[in-house]
């Protein structure tokens, strides 16, 4: 698949950066604290997770204001703001269409699906949280929330080890150095202050569509109480909850998470299951076993090396393993 990055207005003149996959229903996209288009496509287990939704579907995601390659604003982060930036979003679009909000996503999500119940088809909530201030104790906000402005490296280092402690190591330095690029130390903080201010609670019992809340059973960066008073506050909400300690969607069993919400949102389960590999990862694999490196690879399949590194890690994503000697032993062992 091969991401569309195009650009809306906000009612205030906000230039907003989108990314549209797939083709199909649409399916929105509000992603958590800090986003960025092209890092996170660039990320393999982000780009898995992402293509797992947008099969037979029109995946559409956008970076927050001043996020990402979305531009700087000087306006500060607000529920107001959010809403107002996924009007822009969602203008045009066809009605209804299907919702999921992760993280701080998650509460904007409930915001629209309250204030438009008709423009809903069906709603995900995953990692989200009913109050705010009830996430992390006043402790743990009051040195986060400093280190984050003034050590911002040190700061997205220590949240990446709370948000995705079950992904690999270089998918967790590579997650800091997205966090750094995606936004200012200034937002950053603003942001995070905003995902602890909020409380959903009044809104809860507007939402009309059909509800999927789903949560990782040992999230570190939200509790699970939080996901179960989501659903106990929406009218005829499910909940799911699946094993785990990452927040983020994309580490740990992504694969589990994609089928729990295709299934919901009524989408073809992916054929390839986890621990199976397509037919071209297949020939990338065989290759490895042979010993060929990332540019052989790709002189032979006749794709370019950044491909076939993208293949690599898909397959390592996907088998659960960690290094390139384990999947030639795989391949080795298949045949």
């Amino acid at each position: 698949m091969q991401q569309r990055i195009t650009g809306v207005t906000t009612a205030d003149g906000s230039q907003l950066a989108v990314a549209t996959v797939g083709d199909g229903r649409p399916l929105v996209y509000v992603s958590g604290w800090l986003s960025h288009l092209e890092r996170g496509w660039d990320l393999p287990e982000e780009r898995a997770w992402l293509e797992g939704l947008a099969q037979g579907c029109r995946l559409v995601r956008y970076d927050r204001a001043g996020s990402g390659l979305s531009a700087p604003t000087p306006r500060p982060p607000s529920q107001e703001y959010e809403l107002e930036q996924l009007a822009a979003v969602v203008a045009g679009l066809p009605e209804p269409f299907d919702l999921i909000g992760t993280s701080l996503g998650a509460l904007t999500a409930v915001a629209w699906a309250a204030a438009h119940p008709a423009t809903v088809r069906r709603l995900v909530l995953y990692g989200g949280w009913a109050t705010g201030a009830e996430v992390s104790p006043p402790s743990a906000r009051d040195h986060l929330l400093p280190l984050v402005e003034s050590h911002w490296g040190l700061g997205s280092d220590v949240l990446t080890d709370i948000f995705a402690p079950d992904a690999p190591s270089a998918a967790r330095a590579a997650f800091g150095r997205y966090q750094r690029e995606a936004s200012s130390p200034a937002t950053a903080r603003a942001l995070l202050e905003l995902s602890y201010r909020l409380d959903m609670r009044p809104l809860l019992s507007r939402v009309a569509a059909p509800t999927l809340v789903v949560h990782r059973a040992e999230d570190r960066a939200a509790p699970l109480a939080q996901a179960e008073a989501l659903a106990s506050g929406i009218p005829g909400a499910r909940l799911v909850v699946l094993p785990g300690r990452s927040h983020l969607p994309w580490a740990g069993d992504s694969v589990g998470l994609v089928t729990t919400i295709r299934r919901f949102l009524g989408l073809p389960i992916a054929r390839t299951a986890a621990g199976t590999l397509t037919a071209r990862q297949l020939e990338v694999a065989a290759l490895i076993g042979e010993g060929c490196t990332n540019r052989e690879i790709a002189a032979r399949l006749g794709i370019d090396e950044r491909s076939a590194e993208g293949h690599v890690e898909r397959i390592l994503l996907r088998l659960g393993f960690r290094s390139r000697a384990q999947i030639a032993a795989w391949y080795a062992a298949r045949t």
